[in-house]
C-alpha cells in the first residue's frame, strides 16, 4: 500500500461575517475536492486565522474558487507568538521548499496584513527588513510580482483593548483569494426580479457550498420564490429546477416588490434573472406546484435540494386543499376548477420536505434548508430527522433577541424504502385531525412515535 500523501500547512484568512457558517462551508468544499478537514488548531471560533492541513496546492486553489467565507489562503512557512518565535520557525522551514519561489530569476513583494490594528508605514518596513535572513535572490516588483508573500499579525478580537504586541504572527506565500466579490456582483439590489423574501446573495452561495453543488448537478428548490438559490447553484455549473405554489411569483406577475414600482415588468421572472448573469443555459424550468403533494414519479432525480421554506411571517405557508368535506364519488376535479388553499403547518411542511428529499435525492446527495426557531425554547431535538438522512451541520443566524433561523444540511446515506416515519407522522396527524381540531401532531402521539423511532432505528 502506498504511503499517505504528506499534508502541507496552509493559513486561511477568513471573513468576519456569518461566523457559524464558515466551518461547515470549508469542510463541505474540502470533501467535494477530495480533501479532508484536518487541523492541529483546537478551536476556530471567531478568529479570522485558521491553520489547515491540505494534501495539495491544487485542492487549496479549488477551495478558494468556491468559498465566500474565506478571503485568502497562504502556504504557511512560519508561525509564532512573537517575532523571535516566527524567525525560528522560518529558519526551520525546509529550504528546498523555498528555493523555487526565491531564485534569482523571480520577482516578488511582501505585504503586511494586521487584524484589529493599523501599522504605520515605518513599522511595516521594519518588519519586512527583519526578514533579510531569508534566501531572497529575486527582484522586488510591487506592481506585477510573480510571487507574493505576507506577514499576518493577529491582535485579538477586542477593538477596545488592542495589545501592544500581536497574539500570533504568520508568514506565508499567497496562493489564491476567495470569491467574496460574488456577494457584490450578485447583489439582490442589482437583480431584475426580486420579492419580499429574496435570499441574500452571500447566504445563497453559502447554501450552495454547504450542499456541495458542482458542475452538471441537478439542483431543485421546492419553494423557489424568485429563484435566488437557483442563481447561486447555476453559477457553479448546476442545472436548476424549481416549483412554487404562487402562480404570480412563478410567472413574474402582479405587484412589484421594489419601491416606487407598482407592477412587475415583462422581463421580471426567474429565467430573466439567470439570463442577467449569463446562466440561462442552466435553467431547466419552474412550475406552479404544491410541495405537500409532489407530482413526481418514484425515483431519484436530484443531486441537491436547496430551499428556503416560507415561515408564515412575510410569506404565508399554504397548500392546496379545503377544510370542507369533499363529496363522495368525486374522483377528480373539472378542468375549470381552481384549487383553494389552506394553512400548512410548519411541522407538516418540514416532515414533507425531509420525506421528499429521502425519496428523490441520489445517495450522497444533500438537502439544505432553513428552519425557523424560537430561541428560548430551542433544543437540538427539535431539528426534524429522517432515517435516510444524516445531519451534517446546523448553523444559527440570529434574527432578533428571541428568534433565529438555522441552516440545516443533511446528506442521504440510505436508500429510501417504502413508508418512513415522516410519512407516518403526516398520515396519522391527518387521520386524527377531526379528534384534535386545530392541533398539529398531538403531544401524546408525538411522544409515542418518538419512542417507536428509537426502537426501530436505535435512536438515530
Amino acid at each position: 500500500m502506498a504511503p499517505p500523501c504528506p499534508l502541507n500547512r496552509y493559513l486561511l484568512l477568513m471573513a468576519q461575517e456569518h461566523l457559524e457558517f464558515r466551518l461547515p462551508e470549508i469542510k463541505s468544499l474540502l470533501s467535494l475536492f477530495g480533501g479532508q478537514f484536518t487541523s492541529s488548531q483546537e478551536t476556530f471560533g471567531k478568529s479570522p486565522f485558521w491553520i489547515l492541513n491540505i494534501p495539495s496546492e491544487d485542492i487549496a486553489r479549488n477551495l478558494m474558487k468556491r468559498t465566500v467565507c474565506a478571503k485568502s489562503i497562504f502556504e504557511l512557512w512560519g508561525h509564532g507568538k512573537s517575532p523571535e518565535e516566527l524567525y525560528t520557525s522560518l529558519k526551520n522551514y525546509p529550504v528546498e521548499k523555498m528555493v523555487p519561489f526565491l531564485h534569482s530569476g523571480s520577482t516578488y513583494k511582501i505585504k503586511i496584513h494586521t487584524f484589529n490594528k493599523t501599522l504605520t508605514q515605518e513599522e511595516k518596513i521594519k518588519r519586512i527588513d527583519a526578514l533579510e535572513f531569508l534566501p531572497f535572490e529575486g527582484k522586488v516588483n510591487l506592481k506585477k510580482p510573480q510571487h507574493i508573500f505576507s506577514i499576518l499579525e493577529d491582535y485579538g478580537l477586542d477593538p477596545n483593548c488592542i495589545p501592544e504586541n500581536p497574539h500570533n504572527i504568520y508568514f506565508g506565500r499567497w496562493i489564491a483569494d476567495g470569491q467574496r466579490e460574488l456577494i457584490e456582483s450578485y447583489s439582490v439590489k442589482k437583480r431584475h426580479f426580486i420579492g419580499n423574501t429574496s435570499m441574500d446573495a452571500g447566504l445563497s452561495f453559502i447554501m450552495a457550498n454547504h450542499g456541495r453543488v458542482k458542475e452538471n448537478d441537478t439542483v431543485f428548490d421546492p419553494f423557489v420564490g424568485t429563484g435566488g438559490l437557483l442563481i447561486a447553484s447555476a453559477h457553479f455549473g448546476a442545472y436548476v429546477y424549481g416549483t412554487d405554489i404562487d402562480y404570480n411569483t412563478v410567472h413574474g406577475l402582479g405587484k412589484a416588490s421594489r419601491k416606487n414600482q407598482k407592477w412587475r415588468g415583462p422581463d421580471e421572472n426567474i429565467r430573466a434573472n439567470l439570463r442577467q448573469y449569463g446562466l440561462e443555459k442552466y435553467y431547466l424550468d419552474v412550475l406552479v406546484s404544491d410541495a405537500s403533494k409532489p407530482s413526481w414519479r418514484k425515483g431519484t432525480y436530484f443531486d441537491v435540494i436547496i430551499t428556503d421554506p416560507p415561515y408564515g411571517i412575510r410569506e404565508s405557508t399554504r397548500r392546496t386543499g379545503s377544510q370542507k368535506e369533499i363529496p363522495k364519488g368525486i374522483e377528480k376535479c373539472p378542468e375549470s376548477h381552481v384549487p383553494v388553499s389552506m394553512s400548512y403547518h410548519l411541522s407538516d411542511m418540514f416532515f414533507d420536505l425531509l420525506n421528499f428529499a429521502a425519496e428523490t435525492l441520489v445517495l450522497g446527495g444533500r438537502l439544505v434548508y432553513w428552519l425557523p426557531v424560537y430561541t428560548p425554547e430551542y433544543t437540538e431535538e427539535m431539528v426534524p430527522c429522517h432515517p435516510c438522512l444524516k445531519l451534517i451541520s446546523n448553523c444559527e443566524q440570529k434574527l432578533s433577541s428571541h428568534t433565529s433561523r438555522r441552516l440545516i444540511t443533511m446528506e442521504k446515506v440510505k436508500k429510501f424504502e417504502g413508508i418512513s416515519l415522516a410519512f407516518l407522522y403526516a398520515f396519522l396527524n391527518e387521520a386524527l385531525d377531526p379528534l384534535f381540531p386545530g392541533l398539529s401532531y398531538p403531544r401524546r402521539l408525538y411522544d409515542l412515535l418518538s419512542e417507536a423511532k428509537k426502537t426501530l432505528y436505535g435512536g438515530k
